[in-house]
């Protein structure tokens, strides 16, 4: 592909090609945007079959990063970093280490994370050599895993979702077909479960699976077609495009809410779950509860705030319904008008009033 071509029609600052031949490391860092802030999103270590899927994945991610801050009222930009290989095979000390060595040469224009395919410890190593890292352990300051909290968030964004179409928020004999259940979608299994909700699960992965299973007792699907069940809740927790040409006819949910990043394959997509009376929750408003974790960390951690403000998602989905609705378009296109005009409004203020990023200078 013609590199400085698809970076610029989307507006991306910067891509980093990052290679380390001792440990083996490949990987891509890439910042779309920093108009409100330094660019932080998390590490996925995944084995893409060519680095040109890596580089598209890394730079979707990174523009889904920048909406999901400003969204959510953050200020923050977006970016997002993939490290190509096998997380259970070539993963190494050695290699997270030669990474984090990378983030530090960014002086902070972008900030790291956990996302699929690393976990805390990993950051942790990656913090021995930058401190440009969030989501690590208490040792370092950081706030442990963020995924537990990215669940809760989408919790308290499914009940939204459940009094918009329902008129009520209980979830008590609903049912829930949840795609994917590794850090995020197990936790969300356990919420939805505790509240009485029926629950079917699909994942690739047999151990995850098992857990669910075990712990929850809930149904299982196949992966495949689990988004065809009539269930009033589809909620894909697990990698992105699932809502996509071959897959948006088969619906058979009311709701589409879950943690996935980059759900719909094309923004087409969000007004044809319009039209087919399915209610959207955007995912970089539902799923930001982790992002709003970390960030709380550069202000020198506080659970109970971070929280408080995780429980604003319900409100904030509210908002957006109305929006959709008063315009007569879709979530998906409320929530990115949104993101863009707070990006427009507060960039221009940023330009007058502010150099640099308050926070972090602390954090430094």
């Amino acid at each position: 592909m013609n590199l400085f071509e698809r970076i610029n029609g989307d507006g991306y600052e910067q891509v980093v090609y990052c290679s380390d031949d001792r440990s083996g490391l490949r990987a891509i860092i890439a910042i779309h945007s920093t108009a409100l802030g330094p660019a932080l999103g998390g590490t996925r270590f995944y084995p893409y079959e060519t680095e040109d899927e890596g580089l598209e994945d890394v730079l979707r991610l990174a523009k889904g990063m920048t909406y999901k801050a400003a969204a959510a009222g953050l200020d923050l930009g977006g970016g997002k970093a993939v490290i190509i290989g096998d997380p259970k095979r070539d993963k190494s000390e050695a290699l997270l280490r030669a990474y984090g060595r990378f983030v530090e040469t960014l002086g902070g224009r972008y900030i790291t994370a956990e996302d699929v395919g690393t976990a805390l410890e990993d950051m942790d190593t990656v913090r021995r050599e930058s401190r440009w890292v969030t989501g690590c352990s208490h040792t370092y300051g950081g706030s442990g895993d963020p995924s537990p909290v990215t669940a809760y968030g989408v919790f308290q964004g499914i009940k939204a979702c459940i009094l918009e179409a329902f008129g009520d928020t209980e979830l008590e004999n609903r049912t829930v077909a949840i795609q994917g259940v590794g850090k995020v979608g197990y936790a969300l299994c356990g919420h939805l479960s505790d509240a009485g909700a029926k629950v079917v699960v699909a994942d690739a992965d047999v151990d995850n699976l098992a857990r669910a299973v075990s712990d929850f007792q809930v149904e299982t699907c196949d992966s495949a077609s689990i988004h065809t069940l009539p269930v009033d809740i589809f909620s894909p927790c697990a990698l992105g495009g699932g809502i996509n040409d071959d897959t948006i006819s088969e619906l058979a949910c009311r709701i589409i809410a879950g943690a996935a990043n980059n759900q719909l394959q094309r923004d087409a997509h969000g007004d044809k779950l319009r039209d087919l009376g399915i209610l959207y929750a955007p995912d970089f408003v539902l799923n930001a509860g982790g992002l709003m974790n970390v960030e709380d960390e550069l202000r020198g951690y506080n659970r109970e705030r971070a929280m408080t403000r995780v429980e604003g998602i319900y409100k904030q989905l509210q908002q957006i319904f109305t929006v959709a609705k008063e315009r007569r378009i879709s979530t998906a296109r409320a929530a990115k008008d949104y993101a863009e005009e707070r990006i427009r409004d507060i960039s221009r203020i940023r330009q007058v009033r502010v150099s640099g990023y308050g926070p972090l200078s602390d954090h430094r």
